[in-house]
């Protein structure tokens, strides 16, 4: 099959999401009404694509495993086989890309923590004439990459809006930490935090891939300045080490963080946890694969190319908790 001319589901029928709407002429709007029935009762009928997800997720971080989720939910959906594959570093990324390239998948999506890095790889899956989407990191990048698509949310519109979210509650002195230093993501984060934050903040950088040492990390800051208030972190897996942390400097700061899973809403409803933002990982990773499903069955390109699909952010307190905690404790926020 043509990466870049795939046949059409029904000539000048247009795919969206989850339906296919019926041709205006009687005979092709029969068509394409019994094809957008076959796909609402379940698996897509168009040809079998393989498509390859990339991410630099490392290993014990929950928020990869929501992202995959949403992944393999659209693969059943659209009849294809997806590879998954993740490494935090960016050469060890940049291998995985080239790998995919090699195996001669129909589509990569990919998040870019560290864009130049991964530029050279990304271009010779376009020579290839595979279609690439982005997803998650590298939103400032991703026209730049020639990426087709981009899923996400803005990074720095969602530190301001934690920086506005900490003033209401009249915090004084918060300190940021980021678990993956270098990653473009989370130093928007925290940055966008200190443009609207109106007390004293600062970034600590801790190893996300030790948990008993960002425990440490986080706890020896408290210890050190007892004027901190609140600790901000960038992951779920973090905020949960930062409330031992807090237990162990006998320290008074209060606990928000990006992102979700099942612990944190547990956290959340028990007031360990003051708010949380959501990204909606799950909605990421459906969206990155049906893109490319859809750019493969129907050339379409969503965002037009010209914007990204924002999925975030979105607060998370005790007074909505109710609402997503049945849908974390199935694996999908």
């Amino acid at each position: 099959m043509n990466r870049i001319s795939r046949p059409l589901l029904a000539a000048g029928c247009a795919t969206a999401l989850l339906l296919v709407a019926a041709c205006s002429s009687e005979s092709g709007g029969r068509r394409a009404q019994e094809e957008a029935d076959g796909l609402a009762a379940g698996q897509a009928d168009t040809p079998r694509i393989r498509i390859a997800m990339i991410t630099h997720g490392g290993r014990g971080d929950t928020f990869w495993d929501i992202v995959r989720k949403g992944a393999e939910d659209a693969a059943s959906k659209d009849n294809a086989e997806l590879i998954y594959s993740s490494d935090p570093s960016a050469a060890g990324q940049a291998s995985l890309i080239e790998n995919a390239v090699d195996q001669d998948v129909d589509g990569i999506a990919l998040t870019m923590a560290d864009p130049e890095a991964l530029a050279d790889a990304i271009a010779e899956a376009q020579a290839a004439g595979i279609p690439v989407v982005g997803l998650n990191s590298g939103l400032p990048a991703w026209q730049d990459a020639g990426l087709l698509s981009y899923f996400g949310q803005d990074e720095g519109v969602a530190g301001r809006a934690f920086g506005d979210r900490l003033n209401e509650l009249d915090s004084r002195h918060t300190v940021c930490v980021i678990h993956e230093q270098g990653n473009i993501s989370q130093e928007q984060r925290c940055g966008g935090l200190a443009e609207t934050f109106e007390g004293e903040t600062e970034t600590l950088y801790v190893d996300g891939a030790d948990l008993p040492a960002v425990r440490s990390t986080i706890e020896a800051k408290l210890r050190q300045d007892g004027s901190i208030d609140y600790v901000a972190t960038l992951g779920a897996p973090y905020a949960l080490a930062a409330v031992d942390s807090v237990s162990g400097a006998g320290s008074d700061a209060a606990i928000a963080t990006f992102d979700l899973n099942p612990e944190l809403v547990t956290a959340i409803e028990d007031g360990d946890i003051e708010f949380a933002v959501d990204q909606q990982p799950y909605l990421q990773g459906y969206l990155a694969v049906d893109a490319l499903w859809l750019y493969a069955a129907n050339g379409n390109v969503s965002g037009g190319g010209v914007e990204p699909v924002l999925t975030g952010p979105a607060f998370v307190d005790r007074d909505n908790v109710a609402d997503v905690a049945e849908f974390a404790a199935n694996g999908t926020r």
